[in-house]
């Protein structure tokens, strides 16, 4: 068997009692198109749940700090499981995985729609974020193991798109149907398709194999507690430092604990006969800038869309509906350049797309850094706009980066982790952007929390929007940092013919197959 060509696995598959769809020449379009369902109803529901926190809190009678654990219980979860269930579908089947999470989502849809006190929706929470877990590291390892190897990109790309997609339509599908109806409605709109989803990937996948993919190694527990707690406890203290003091004893403890637990845990991944995460794959390159760089991107932007509404609304007093405005032409931007620089970087090599993207992110960054009190909404638009396009158009080619430089059999748990790189970010981001906000407010007499800002005291604004300059200032100034990772990047086009799992349980692969146009670095 050819693993490179897709329907080398369709082949194979056949021959272990495959179907007549698995032999298609479009089957990788098949498999996408089922997956896609699950991946835009896992999105969907993190945008609209959002959405529906005020409604919630008011049901039950609490204030928003706490029901603002509906989502990032949900989220920790997520992040915390993602490096275990990657590798868990490296060893089980990625196809049993991934199956199994949309029935889990579904049932914690279900439970969270039928929650009749914060003490069942909490827990129901959890059990959506451990369906998701299972769902979006696994589903971008099926997508790009059906792909051929000069493929990845363009596979990458595809599966961005519909993230954007669902990023979009969460917040919209969810505001309607609170309107309309009720929040619980909110959880029930995902079920009709993690439903749908589960039945297509049953149908399309029923003849693909576990002998494909499943490995004999074992389960590596003791590095998938190590890894949870570290996770569970930095994000712990990033979400929460700012509220209860990032010098508190629970946040130092936090961040003691995790430092403590991350150490153990490169100490015995290292020593670990089947590691959960090998990390001689860092000896390489490719796959060391690559996630190097995935991770200050991310740093270096998120915030942007957690720190806009309180500028938009609370200084230039937009409503919510013109602020959402602000965000959805650069979503779109994202969803679409995902796939154009996926399919490009596939023929050109990455390092064009990947150092262009960070430029253009960088450029957008530097102009919302001139933001004032009185800035034209049509100044932040176009700013927001190039931002996102250039996000669009680096994680495709930077991720088909880092999924090309390793062998098949570790798809699962690289396609987890830099999920995991990127929800970690994430959460990094935006507690990062908070400091120098409110470090800012407190150093100009006001009160250092964003909260302040909706008050709407004197001087506040002014204040606020001072320390949203340098929080753009220096984001922009990690944006350019990674692009500089990314230009130390090989500018490998991958061969249409190339083999990317030789070695399957082999130290980094620096050794694909160029064509002529590899530059030199």
């Amino acid at each position: 068997m050819s693993t490179h060509d897709p329907n080398a696995i369709s082949s194979d598959a056949a021959a272990e009692g495959g179907t007549a769809l698995t032999r298609s020449p479009n089957y990788k379009y098949w498999v996408f198109g089922a997956l896609a369902i699950g991946i835009f109803a896992s999105v969907v529901d993190h945008g609209s749940v959002n959405v529906a926190l005020p409604t919630i809190a008011s049901h039950f009678q609490t204030d928003l700090p706490t029901i603002q654990w509906v989502v990032i219980i949900y989220a920790l979860t997520i992040a915390a499981l993602l490096l275990p269930m990657g590798r868990l579908s490296d060893l089980v089947g990625r196809k049993k995985i991934y199956i199994f999470g949309i029935m889990v989502l579904a049932i914690g849809a279900a439970l969270s729609g039928l929650s009749t006190s914060l003490e069942m929706l909490f827990p129901s929470r959890i059990l959506q974020g451990v369906g998701a877990a299972m769902t979006q590291g696994t589903g971008m390892a099926i997508v790009t193991s059906v792909f051929p190897a000069n493929e990845k990109g363009r596979a990458i790309g595809m599966f961005m798109t519909m993230v954007g997609v669902g990023a979009i339509a969460g917040p919209a599908i969810g505001g309607m149907a609170v309107d309309l109806f009720d929040w619980r409605v909110v959880f029930f709109l995902t079920l009709p398709l993690n439903i749908i989803g589960a039945v297509a990937t049953i149908w399309v996948m029923r003849g693909w194999t576990p002998v494909q993919e499943a490995r004999r190694d074992k389960f590596d527990w003791l590095g998938a507690a190590l890894s949870t707690g570290v996770l569970v406890a930095l994000l712990l203290a990033m979400t929460t430092g700012n509220k209860a003091g990032w010098t508190s004893l629970p946040i130092m403890a936090a961040f003691g604990g995790a430092i403590g637990m991350l150490g153990t845990f490169i100490w015995w991944e290292l020593r670990a006969d089947a590691p959960m995460l090998d990390l001689r794959l860092f000896k390489g390159r490719t796959f060391s800038l690559g996630v190097s760089s995935a991770f200050l991107t991310f740093l270096g932007s998120s915030a942007v869309l957690f720190m806009m509404p309180f500028y938009l609304q609370n200084v230039l007093g937009c409503s919510a509906k013109a602020a959402g405005f602000v965000v959805v032409p650069g979503a779109i931007c994202m969803a679409i350049m995902g796939t154009v620089s996926g399919v490009l970087s596939d023929r050109f090599g990455w390092r064009p797309f990947t150092v262009g993207g960070l430029a253009s992110s960088a450029t957008g960054l530097l102009i919302l850094s001139f933001v004032k009190e009185d800035s034209s909404i049509w100044m932040v638009v176009p700013a927001m706009m190039l931002m996102n396009t250039g996000m669009g158009i680096f994680y495709s080619p930077n991720s088909s980066s880092v999924m090309n430089a390793v062998g098949m059999a570790k798809y699962g748990v690289v396609s987890g982790f830099l999920n995991l790189i990127r929800n970690a970010a994430n959460v990094t981001s935006i507690a990062f952007a908070t400091i120098i906000v409110t470090a800012t407010m407190a150093s100009m007499g006001h009160e250092p929390n964003l909260e302040a800002v909706r008050g709407g005291a004197e001087g506040v604004g002014h204040a606020f929007t001072v320390g949203l300059r340098y929080a753009f200032l220096t984001m922009m100034g990690i944006v350019l940092l990674s692009m500089v990772l990314s230009a130390l990047q090989p500018n490998q086009v991958v061969k249409p013919d190339a083999e990317p799992d030789e070695s399957l349980n082999e130290a980094p692969r620096e050794d694909i197959e160029l064509t002529e146009q590899e530059s030199e670095v």
